[in-house]
């Protein structure tokens, strides 16, 4: 028995367009990359038009495929309202390695840019430098990205390296690589000054830490247990300290090799936080990282913030967590498009941009409840007094 046939797009079930005239004059400049290769002068799709495709399927939970995006194409409101023209299946696959994906790397810049704080929080005052955490996520694709070859059969896959703003609550750069590359490699690559680094204990590395003092900035990583050092002073705990569960706060010299033979001898800091210890079941043989102990080392640079801002400044780092959960699981990103590596950068750019605007709209970071009113909007089911009344609900809340 064949799979049921999926009822064609219909123009009524499409709404809210007008929220992408924001991007018009930004994609415009997209519209004559993949000419030069295009002698016959007979190019139907642009590359602006293209991405303006893909953010529909972003925010329209009924487009939920590559021929799903097709059919939209075909629709006159679609056309009219997006610029576009009806766009071919295999149209909408050349696009994917016809176009260049860096060339959404500005795009996102500007927008972020357009971007104030979206949270007030005075607790990070202490801290100079713009909060930015830094993690690998891992987007599953199929067997036949080769280039992409991770551990078995089972475990092919390219790796998202994302730079997430705290403050602003929305990612500001991601890098995509196969799946077992050195994410200390790809950090090394892309340091900016006046930044603050926020990394799990896959980061250390003391090579890394010297280059982002280097570039201006300063980190905030997790150190594993095992961490040699040598104390130069131990620092009295204020109350505010011992309640936020901080039990030393220490200026110290690292004395390891890795350490010594890059003529590391300046002073840091570790600041030592209890935590829920992590314990591997009776037995168990599998793979994964390191038991965790009763507290965290976190090392810095930073040594005039109070330790409890270290230790929150950590804490927060799960927030990428949770964007990764957001941008996989939400926006549609589990689907591939398209299986050509400048394709899925594309996906990848664009989901950022989509990320973007939501915090544009809507002044707040991007959430799973903010997302589906959205999308409840652009199909109909909401109306824009609803959508605003949801924001403002949110603004009440913070």
């Amino acid at each position: 028995m064949g799979r049921p046939r999926r009822e064609r797009i219909r123009e009524e079930q499409l709404h809210g367009f007008k929220h992408f005239k924001l991007l018009t004059p930004i994609l415009e400049r997209l519209h004559q990359d993949g000419c030069s290769c295009d002698r016959a002068g007979n190019r139907v799709l642009h590359y602006d038009q293209y991405a303006a495709l893909i953010l529909l399927y972003f925010f329209n939970p009924i487009v939920t495929s590559l021929r799903g995006i097709q059919q939209a194409s075909e629709l006159a409101k679609v056309q009219r309202l997006l610029g576009c023209p009806r766009a071919a299946l295999g149209s909408l696959s050349e696009a994917a390695r016809v176009f260049d994906a860096d060339l959404l790397v500005g795009i996102i810049g500007e927008l972020v840019q357009k971007l104030g704080p979206l949270r007030k929080d005075a607790t990070f005052n202490e801290i100079k430098g713009i909060l930015t955490l830094v993690d690998g996520s891992l987007l599953p694709a199929l067997p036949k990205l080769v280039a992409a070859m991770w551990r078995d059969e089972q475990h092919r896959a390219f790796k998202l390296h994302t730079h997430f703003e705290l403050l602003k609550g929305v990612p500001v750069r991601m890098d995509l690589t196969a799946a077992n590359t050195n994410e200390r490699e790809v950090l090394k690559r892309c340091l900016q000054p006046d930044r603050v680094y926020v990394m799990d204990r896959g980061y250390v590395e003391f090579a890394l830490f010297q280059q982002i003092l280097a570039a201006g900035s300063s980190f905030v990583c997790r150190m594993p247990d095992s961490t040699v050092f040598e104390v130069l002073q131990e620092r009295e705990l204020s109350p505010a300290a011992l309640a936020a569960g901080v039990v030393r706060d220490a200026v110290v010299r690292f004395t390891g090799k890795p350490a010594t033979d890059l003529g590391l001898s300046r002073p840091f800091r570790l600041v030592e936080v209890e935590c829920t210890p992590h314990r591997k079941p009776s037995g168990h043989t599998g793979r994964g990282g390191p038991e965790q102990g009763d507290t965290l080392l976190i090392a810095t640079d930073i040594l005039d913030a109070p330790p409890e801002v270290i230790a929150l400044v950590y804490k927060h780092r799960w927030a990428i967590e949770t964007f990764f959960r957001f941008f996989k699981h939400v926006l549609g990103c589990r689907h591939l498009l398209s299986h050509c590596t400048n394709g899925i950068e594309i996906q990848t750019y664009l989901g950022i941009i989509a990320c973007l605007l939501i915090a544009l709209w809507t002044g707040r970071k991007p959430t799973l409840r903010t997302y589906e009113m959205i999308c409840f909007y652009f199909t109909g089911l909401a109306s824009a007094e609803e959508l605003l009344r949801h924001i403002a609900k949110l603004a009440a809340q913070s």
